[in-house]
């Protein structure tokens, strides 16, 4: 049974009937909704829709549970599967799927499916995450829902108790946790570098030599930046493990915890390798993109035109051209090489190798 008849709940009985299931909608408009389901779902109002269910997704808001206490009969003893989310982390003092089980005292409630998008429930689980979070005080309805989300095509995890729910409703919620800080470890360094660079080839030869090089600030001064970056984020990538290692030759022990900074910082080096990856790619592409500036155009004709003056037959250097063609040689190996950190590093990739893939790699 699906109580609700909005986006997520359509979606939630497309992917039911989908997957076998009999399914009946619980509605208050059934005339009006009955033709947003499949054919092959029963849409009628919420009291039939009940009393013919015993497993029923709830899908609606928080807000409108109440509306549900006259069904308080009709639930009773059955298995109700609170799927909401809030709109702030830690918006109640207690959970949804807690106050929905304080008004239906007589119903066993199971949080879950909050965590998956409705698009991810129409196109099935080939798109977004195929993880499903569950939680509940029942055991064996935490095992009916679970076969439920087998079926379906996800992968059910148990999140143990009730009092997991608050952290499962937290989880849509958050932006990003594990990259705040490298995120800000970035900007930082970007900003410390470009300021160093803008100062240096900008500032420096206008005060000095009265030339205005301003030009260079959005492609040239960012191009320089990107790899000083790249390269520090990579290094603080493996720092940690050097210095964890220290530890545990100085205390002649593995057992004994690290700082919490230290801990802090070997569980964001998958972001940090991440973002060092991310400037280095947005290096290559700047450096391809220099030859296309406007700039660089006149910088070649203004040479072209003073060789021509002077009278020279060629300007061609061996030693600079060798210089050059081997530093883009190595920078593409380079890029190739961190290119291949970045991909093991993501889980899907990760969880295909043997741990001794994994350090050949590293």
């Amino acid at each position: 049974g699906v109580l609700g008849s909005g986006d997520f709940a359509r979606s939630l009985a497309i992917r039911l009937v989908c997957s076998g299931f009999k399914v009946v909608v619980g509605s208050r408009n059934p005339k009006r909704k009955a033709s947003l389901f499949p054919a092959a779902a029963e849409v009628t109002f919420q009291a039939e829709a009940a009393k013919k269910a015993d497993v029923i997704f709830v899908a609606i808001f928080r807000e409108h549970y109440s509306t549900l206490c006259d069904l308080a009969d009709v639930l009773a003893g059955k298995i109700l599967v609170d799927v909401s989310n809030n709109t702030e982390v830690n918006h109640h003092k207690e959970s949804n799927a807690e106050y929905l089980a304080s008004l239906f005292p007589a119903c066993t409630v199971v949080k879950g499916f909050n965590v998956i998008s409705a698009w991810t429930l129409q196109s099935g689980a080939r798109d977004g995450n195929k993880q499903v979070l569950i939680c509940s005080n029942n055991q064996e309805a935490k095992r009916t829902v679970a076969e439920i989300a087998q079926v379906m095509g996800f992968t059910p995890v148990d999140m143990g108790c009730m009092s997991s729910a608050c952290e499962i409703e937290n989880i849509p919620l958050r932006l990003l946790p594990a990259w705040k800080i490298p995120i800000s470890l970035a900007l930082g360094l970007f900003l410390c570098f470009f300021t160093y660079n803008l100062i240096r080839q900008v500032i420096h030869p206008y005060i000095r030599e009265q030339k205005n090089k301003l030009y260079k600030i959005p492609i040239e001064v960012v191009n320089t930046t990107l790899p000083c970056v790249s390269y520090v984020m990579l290094s603080l990538v493996y720092l940690p493990g050097v210095l964890a290692a220290c530890s545990q030759l100085y205390y002649g022990t593995k057992y004994r915890r690290f700082p919490d900074w230290l801990d802090q910082w070997l569980q964001h080096r998958k972001q940090i390798g991440l973002l060092s990856f991310f400037c280095a790619a947005l290096h290559a592409v700047y450096s391809l993109c220099l030859p296309m500036r406007r700039s660089h155009r006149y910088l070649l004709i203004e040479t072209a035109i003073k060789q021509a003056v002077e009278k020279k037959m060629t300007i061609w250097v061996e030693e600079e051209v060798w210089r050059m063609e081997i530093y883009i040689s190595v920078g593409i190996i380079a890029l190739g090489l961190l290119s291949l950190l970045a991909i093991t590093s993501l889980p899907s990739i990760a969880n295909s190798l043997n741990w001794r893939e994994f350090s050949f790699i590293q």
